[in-house]
């Protein structure tokens, strides 16, 4: 019995033991757990391309303000940036993109809920060579030239000699054409006349070289007068102003804030984070901080529209 007991006394010992080497290791590792908050942390993110400028700004002042928060962007095409998400690559992303019906369902089943806040109103811009003397466009113009009925700057202008009407984009598998599809009912097979690139600064650079292109950009990458790159960008093409569609044809906009508030300007779409964190982690305070005041002010900034904020439109009439 004695025996017995001092085998019990002994095993009890181990185990109380061996629990005092365990318990700083939990310890540690439930701290670790708990370190990321809405203002501190180490996440990454990630970011159609299109909307590089604006999150990069956003990025430098929130972890300016908060020096805990430590946040990489990655940024790609939105193909990639969705199947990111969807495999859970990443928490939260930023896009034109919103989850359809049978993504929102695959999502369900993984107990995964999408929560997704608007922080923005963009547009597509249509740029062209400075040289190009055609940049009044009809709704209807662009959308023959992107259904194939009008494939030469002559079908617009009968004196133009800029010939075949090239159109240029960022990606095969970018928002940008995959806004256009979804507009005027493109083929997955686009015409023999579309050429990729791989970025927008390629796409402006393309249309500054090529009298006869006709390229799609972001307006996020050239609507910030203070920003030199998107100055600079900017300095390098013209950009096209468009009627609204099936209406006054003498009427012409370009993207420009007022205009994509009021949606006078007929190429325009959100700018949309997707969060899928289960907690409040710093992935949620960017959010939060984006369509915040502060960050609402920077995309006013930008050129873009911000989309919680209220906004006032002046209008300048000349006498």
């Amino acid at each position: 019995m004695n025996n017995t007991k001092s085998l019990t006394a002994a095993a009890a010992g181990v185990i109380f033991l061996a629990l005092l080497i365990l318990l700083p290791g939990c310890k540690n590792k439930g701290t670790a757990a708990l370190r990321e908050t809405p203002t501190s942390g180490d996440i990454r993110i990630a970011a159609d391309d299109s909307f590089k400028p604006i999150i990069e700004a956003e990025l430098d002042t929130f972890t300016a303000l908060y020096t805990y928060a430590h946040i990489t962007p990655l940024y790609m095409p939105e193909n990639e940036l969705v199947a990111f998400f969807l495999n859970d690559s990443v928490k939260v992303i930023v896009s034109s993109w919103a989850p359809t019906e049978e993504q929102r369902k695959l999502l369900l089943d993984m107990q995964t809920v999408v929560r997704t806040t608007m922080v923005a109103y963009d547009a597509l811009a249509l740029v062209l060579h400075p040289g190009n003397p055609d940049s009044l466009l009809t709704y209807e113009n662009v959308k023959d030239i992107f259904t194939g009925a009008i494939t030469d700057w002559k079908q617009i202008s009968p004196s133009s000699k800029l010939g075949q009407i090239n159109i240029v984009f960022d990606n095969v598998r970018s928002g940008n054409i995959r806004y256009f599809r979804e507009k005027f009912s493109l083929p997955e097979e686009l015409l023999p006349n579309f050429f990729a690139v791989k970025s927008h600064p390629e796409v402006i650079d393309y249309v500054s070289r090529t009298p006869g292109a006709l390229g799609i950009v972001s307006v996020n990458w050239i609507s910030d007068e203070d920003d030199p790159q998107s100055f600079g960008l900017l300095d390098k093409i013209k950009v096209a102003a468009i009627s609204q569609p099936y209406l006054d044809k003498t009427s012409f906009y370009l993207p420009l804030q007022g205009h994509i508030y009021e949606k006078t300007y007929p190429f325009v779409r959100e700018v949309n984070m997707h969060t899928r964190e289960s907690y409040t982690g710093l992935g949620s305070g960017f959010v939060s901080f984006v369509a915040g005041e502060k960050g609402q002010r920077i995309i006013l900034k930008s050129g873009l529209v911000p989309a919680t904020m209220p906004i006032r439109i002046i209008q300048v009439k000349n006498e």
